[in-house]
């Protein structure tokens, strides 16, 4: 049990708030219209792509 309240405290993280809201945004205005699909996905695959490579480097000790 503590190692999931762990866990879940890890997630709540300015990193991770930031990589969620930055998703939600870009793909928010996909919907609505006002970027491509293409480019919200692009946007999105990027900060999520840096977010996982942070925390891999972050656990792997920086090696």
């Amino acid at each position: 049990m503590n190692k999931l309240i762990e866990k879940l405290t890890n997630l709540i993280n300015v990193k991770t708030l930031v990589t969620f809201a930055v998703t939600f945004v870009f793909v928010y205005l996909a919907v609505r219209g006002s970027i491509s699909a293409e480019t919200a996905m692009t946007i999105v695959t990027m900060v999520i792509g840096f977010y996982f490579g942070t925390q891999h480097e972050q656990n792997s000790g920086g090696k």
